[in-house]
């Protein structure tokens, strides 16, 4: 089998050829290559290119693409689970032709103005219910019509500023509207994702196809939404429901391609009508929200009063003209299939035109006629809940085909067209095209849904994303009512004839707008980077106190190499920590299977692997702060193969490896501050327990010698004394000597250094408690000798350390309604 780098041009072009060819023998005519024609230029292109990057094998290239994907960090999560998937990615794009696009995209725009346009009246003088366009039972009957927005005029302008419309391919070529997301569209993120993937596996393609791209999209969408905000230099975060969210990884790759702050409901603070970010310099005005949260959550004042998730006085805020929220809560009542029924009409009604983009073809129960049209014909239709949600026949809000329906079922569904018939429609049964993907065999042909984006411009009209992705069904059943949601995804390619301009939101290299400030740091991201900081040192000290009890010979018969009374501090320490039940004995088996549960106990044990845990869940919800191997490094598995020992030391090298990320790859921003912060004050409180516990006055050389280990300062000490250990060198070293790193006095003046550097809400140029507290503890760690450090003295360091972590998480990490009566807060 030829590898990618021995694969010349002639035999790519000679496997592609080959690879075409015996898909289309056993391809119907509804498949979009076969459609194409056999000598396509770009499918050729496509195929030569996969060929020349990995020869004959395309479960390889399947490989690759997934490996790409997952370099860039892509992944989703299905509901209710906590664990995250790889995303799935095809190596074959969709190809269409630049010709064919621009009418699709002349379609979706129309279909947006209309949208629109519908919104604006149902939440205004509603004339399309008065005038008999539209029935009020679809109109307050939905659950996503939101009493609390009639009348609301949306800041900007527009309810909408972000559609997405999910399209199919039908066996003649025509393309044809599934359903519209308005809610919170996602899947644009995913389609930026793919397109990255994808270049990097298949870089030649842009110039042999011209491919648009995905740049200018997202620039016009940051600009539309910019040029509608109150301000000239507007602030526009990107809301999220949190790191549970399905798309959250999505969201956090389009926060920072776009250079929105992140935000959840909690960072948000609403004052005099005015949205505020609560970061650590005060509270920032925010002038634009692009949401993801569920509508019905975004506002506790004026819609659920049971969200946790949202903004209270959002609306207000909106009311008053000081906030663009994108899209309006509300805007997703138009997501109802049961609309699909009147937007041709009300196409006319409001555009003159005929719609460019058909629906599939819809029957609302709620009228008299349609219902006995679809009770007629059940068996040719697919039935679905006419608002989307659960109806008492379809209990899971999921459409069924008639045709598939138990006689039970179908009963219970007629019975309820007597009672509720306006909770149902009918539609159309579609068949969709296919699309090659790579199956075991080679290329085999798979049906696919293609979701467009649109993005409203600064000149109010809108920009189509080129591309889109392709969701790609499991089987080859090419009913649209059976592929759910797809098992795989594929980039869309628009190519054409004429050469593309290369567009990037990356600034050109003679900006004149430099900038070294990364922007305001949110409270809530602080106060994780610093608990990730003191999870990595609290598991990496665990870690060491383990690798020390495992380390040293456990004599079956008469104990440990190490005096007993070393070998119970080591397990006290263990205890004291709640990482384990205390062992039966000192015996080697015991302690082995005490530090194992101290590795990896799970239930009710604060073990490494808990402690992990807790790390790994601040990592998911840091994204947008942290480089992928960071995140990978977390997201790795626990170590499994090889003896107690061995997967202690392998656990330790991870932290490391995430110690030397933090410390070489984080900019020395406010956000790299709080991450050493938290790592700082962990290292200095674990040093104390070790000094505690092994640098007592009637220490033993056993205690001593651990301690070093501990404090992994054994080959210092052995450099500065050539006599032996003693126990006032030993802790002059560990905790006083400002020069070691692993040191109590090093953490306590680089926990001073990063407090001064962070930003002060006055310009009294006084010191706040924080500073003040950590001055007077340098001051203290600085004039103390080692002779003098008992248990008294490091009982003090303790409590000042422990009351320093207090102040630090009452200033910078603030909770509930406390930030909006500080003294001396900053609004900007």
């Amino acid at each position: 089998m030829a590898s990618a780098a021995a694969t010349s041009l002639f035999d790519a072009a000679t496997i592609a050829a080959r690879w075409v060819a015996d898909y289309r023998a056993a391809t119907p005519a509804t498949d979009v290559l076969y459609a194409a024609g056999l000598d396509d230029p770009a499918w050729n292109a496509l195929f030569e290119e996969l060929a020349g990057r990995s020869g004959d094998d395309l479960v390889n290239a399947r490989e690759r693409a997934q490996r790409h994907a997952e370099d860039i960090g892509t992944g989703f999560r299905i509901a209710g689970e906590v664990e995250e998937r790889r995303w799935p990615l095809s190596p074959i794009p969709l190809l269409i032709g630049k010709r064919e696009w621009d009418a699709i995209a002349t379609g979706v725009a129309q279909r947006a103005d209309l949208l629109e346009a519908v919104l604006a009246d149902c939440y205004g003088e509603q004339k399309l219910v008065a005038g008999g366009y539209l029935p009020a039972a679809l109109v307050t009957g939905s659950p996503y019509f939101l009493r609390p927005m009639a009348g609301l005029a949306p800041p900007g302008g527009y309810h909408l500023n972000f559609v997405a419309v999910d399209l199919c391919r039908g066996p003649s070529g025509e393309w044809r509207v599934l359903s519209d997301q308005l809610r919170g569209p996602v899947g644009a993120g995913y389609a930026l994702e793919n397109r990255l993937a994808m270049s990097r596996l298949l870089g030649g393609l842009q110039t042999r196809l011209n491919i648009e791209r995905h740049a200018p999209f997202f620039a016009a969408f940051r600009d539309g939404l910019a040029v509608r905000c109150v301000r000239a230099e507007p602030r526009i975060g990107l809301l999220t429901p949190g790191r549970f969210n399905p798309s959250y990884a999505e969201q956090a790759h389009l926060a920072r391609y776009l250079g929105f702050p992140l935000v959840e409901g909690g960072d948000l603070a609403v004052l005099d009508d005015r949205v505020y970010l609560r970061t650590i310099a005060g509270l920032k005005r925010v002038d634009a929200l692009w949401h993801r949260v569920d509508p019905r959550m975004i506002d506790p004042l004026a819609f659920d009063s049971h969200s946790g998730i949202g903004v209270p006085g959002l609306v207000d805020a909106m009311a008053a003209g000081e906030v663009v929220v994108t899209n309006s809560p509300g805007a997703g009542m138009l997501e109802a299939p049961a609309y699909a029924a009147f937007l041709p009409r009300l196409c006319t009604r409001l555009t003159g035109e005929q719609m460019k983009l058909a629906n599939i073809a819809t029957w609302w129960c709620g009228q008299e006629r349609e219902r006995a049209e679809v009770a007629g014909d059940l068996d040719n239709m697919l039935i679905a809940p006419a608002f989307g949600v659960a109806t008492n026949v379809l209990g899971d809000g999921v459409a069924v085909l008639g045709s598939d329906m138990p006689a039970d079922q179908r009963a219970a569904l007629l019975a309820d067209f007597e009672r509720r018939p306006q909770d149902y429609v009918g539609r159309e049964v579609v068949r969709l095209s296919t699309m090659p993907v790579v199956g075991e065999g080679g290329l085999a042909a798979r049906p696919f849904t293609l979701r467009v984006f649109a993005a409203r411009r600064a000149d109010g009209g809108w920009h189509v994303l080129p591309g889109g992705f392709a969701q790609i069904g499991e089987h080859a059943d090419e009913r649209a009512a059976v592929m759910g949601e797809g098992s795989w995804s594929a980039d869309v390619i628009v190519h054409g004839p004429d050469a593309v301009t290369p567009v990037t939101l990356l600034p050109s290299d003679d900006t004149t707008q430099l900038r070294r400030n990364p922007g305001t740091l949110p409270s809530r991201v602080a106060d994780n980077l610093f608990w990730l900081g003191r999870y990595l040192e609290r598991g990496e000290a665990l870690l060491g106190v383990i690798r020390s009890l495992l380390g040293h010979s456990i004599s079956a018969d008469t104990g440990a190499a190490l005096s007993v009374e070393t070998v119970r501090q080591l397990v006290d320490l263990v205890v004291e920590k709640g990482a384990a039940p205390a062992p039966a004995s000192f015996r080697r088996a015991d302690l082995n299977h005490f530090s194992r549960m101290a590795m990896e106990a799970t239930e009710g044990w604060y073990s490494v692997r808990a402690i992990n845990r807790q790390a790994r869940g601040i990592g998911a919800v840091s994204r947008d702060r942290l480089s992928a191997d960071m995140i990978r490094l977390l997201d790795a598995p626990f170590p499994t193969k090889g003896g107690a020992l061995d997967r202690a030391g392998s656990l330790q090298r991870r932290y490391y490896a995430l110690a030397g990320l933090g410390a070489e790859h984080l900019g020395r921003t406010d956000a790299w501050r709080f991450h050493d912060l938290g790592r700082r004050v962990e290292r200095a409180m674990a040093a104390i327990r070790a000094i505690r516990a092994f640098g007592h006055a009637q220490a033993t050389s056993d205690d001593l010698s651990t301690l070093l280990d501990l404090a992994d300062s054994q080959i210092s000490y052995r450099q500065r004394y050539l006599t032996g250990i003693a126990r006032v060198p030993v802790l002059d070293l560990v905790a006083l000597d400002p020069g070691n790193p692993r040191g109590i006095a090093y953490q306590v003046a680089a926990i001073c250094d990063h407090l001064a550097k962070l930003p002060v809400l006055s310009d009294d140029g006084l010191a706040e408690p924080q500073q003040a507290q950590a001055a007077e503890l340098t001051a203290i760690v600085a004039i103390t000798q080692a002779a003098a450090l008992d248990e008294g003295k490091l009982a003090e360091i303790a409590n000042r350390l422990a009351a320093l972590s207090d102040a630090i998480a009452r200033r910078y990490f603030l909770q509930g309604s406390e930030p909006l009566r500080a003294a001396g807060l900053v609004l900007a």
